[in-house]
């Protein structure tokens, strides 16, 4: 809660983007760690502060307006440019979604603007529908390439809701380039280049390199691997990587096979995930820490895949290893956290999940179950109201949900929506000890 900091004098004057002195009618912020905060601090934030969401949207309009583009990184009023994808555009889609600023016509300006760019990739994104990984010097294509379709897939929602159909359906394709990077042989998301082969080369059957070419292609593709400047990952490798598409978790999991067989293959690569150990190469980055088998806790990219399992009617599984994460991966001390604060990004994860909620898809308010921590939170929603979260027979034993209540009425489905959470109520979950079949109905899951 001391992110994003105010950044304006008591008269309202503060130094733009472009290093001039600009007069304001609002509370100015910087420290933008956005591609950290966009998954879990800034959600919460929607939350517990709804009056300071205009503000935090007119702040980054005017970075848009003063150097062209929404914030990627912004600190002290500057633009680092670190980090990948367009990190800003969830966050502000969030707040138009959510009705939380007034200013949607430009939002969604500012939005398209910035997707529309020729810089960090996105260029080649337009031209081949995918980031080709032999043609851009900056690499981490596929970590950049999936941040840009989650981010497309938001642009499109707030013009669907602005009824601009062309836009819509411009930003909803571009939103589907995940797809191009998904190897069905490996089951993994990969680097690709122009030619449209993956990058590394795949071991045969006996373990031989496959159909070796020239450059990365004539080295084996190894999924523990994480990424150095000059492969395809940011800061995350390919286990990690290859379920970062919070924005259309069934169309990941079509992916994976037939309509008969897809999801059980899905939930089988997911199971691995959590057990599966192998070496990350000297080259890894501290970033990838807080492990459960190749689950990174320590880093952002895999903050939602605790809560896939919900997708795919399994949300036990989901259950079992966010109270694991809370309980082990979190204390009060100061190696408390199992990787960088980043902002508020580590803590606001723990905050949501303590609640029993998370918000998977990057914009819009849909909060899906988890595991509830404690047997009562009160949310002061604002407008004079509380959302009240009554938690029933909870212990370290009793994990798992067995039923839900939404303002005394049964309640089935295995996710809330925000407008439902700001309208202010009770929410009641009943646990227990073993899983139940709440949530498994695929009418009920998100």
């Amino acid at each position: 809660m001391t992110a994003p900091s105010v950044f304006c004098d008591v008269d309202g004057s503060y130094r733009g983007s472009d290093g001039e002195v600009h007069q304001g009618n609002y509370v100015n912020y910087t420290t933008f760690s956005l591609w950290d905060t966009y998954r879990a601090a800034h959600p919460l934030m929607t939350l517990i502060h709804p009056d300071r969401q205009e503000d935090i949207a007119t702040t980054m309009l005017n970075i848009w307006r003063e150097q062209g583009k929404l914030p990627v990184w912004h600190l002290m009023g500057c633009e680092t440019n670190c980090m990948v994808g367009n990190p800003a555009i969830p966050v502000l889609a969030d707040l138009v979604m959510k009705g939380l600023t007034t200013q949607g016509e430009q939002a969604f300006e500012a939005m398209k603007a910035s997707a529309m760019l020729d810089e960090r990739g996105l260029k080649l994104l337009k031209e081949y529908g995918y980031i080709p990984c032999d043609l851009f010097s900056d690499n981490e294509t596929v970590g950049r390439g999936l941040e840009y379709a989650l981010a497309d897939w938001c642009v499109a929602r707030v013009a669907q809701q602005l009824k601009k159909k062309s836009d819509q359906t411009y930003f909803d394709q571009r939103a589907q380039s995940y797809r191009k990077y998904f190897d069905p042989k490996t089951g993994f998301m990969r680097g690709l280049d122009s030619k449209g082969r993956y990058s590394f080369s795949s071991l045969s059957e006996d373990g031989q390199k496959a159909s070796p070419s020239r450059g990365r292609l004539e080295e084996a593709f190894n999924p523990f691997h994480s990424a150095p400047k000059n492969r395809d990952y940011t800061e995350g490798n390919a286990w990690q990587y290859t379920w970062l598409v919070p924005h259309d978790v069934h169309g990941l999991v079509s992916l994976f096979g037939t309509k008969a067989n897809a999801e059980q293959r899905f939930v089988s690569k997911l199971d691995s995930l959590f057990i599966v150990e192998g070496d990350l190469g000297e080259e890894a980055p501290p970033d990838i820490s807080g492990l459960i088998g190749q689950y990174a806790h320590g880093n952002e990219p895999s903050h939602h895949v605790l809560y896939l399992y919900d997708y795919v009617g399994q949300p036990w599984k989901g259950a079992k290893l966010i109270r694991r994460t809370l309980r082990e991966l979190y204390h009060n001390a100061p190696d408390g956290l199992s990787g960088n604060e980043d902002v508020g990004q580590m803590s606001a994860w723990y905050i949501l999940s303590a609640m029993g909620i998370y918000q998977v898809e990057p914009a819009g308010g849909k909060y899906v179950f988890g595991t509830p921590l404690f047997p009562e939170v009160t949310l002061d929603v604002g407008n004079g109201k509380t959302f009240t979260i009554h938690t029933h027979d909870v212990s370290d034993q009793n994990i798992y949900i067995q039923g839900v209540r939404l303002n005394g009425k049964p309640y089935t489905r295995s996710f809330i929506m925000y407008k439902d959470i700001v309208s202010g109520g009770t929410l009641e979950f009943q646990m227990g000890p073993q899983p139940s079949a709440f949530g498994t109905n695929k009418k009920d899951r998100p």
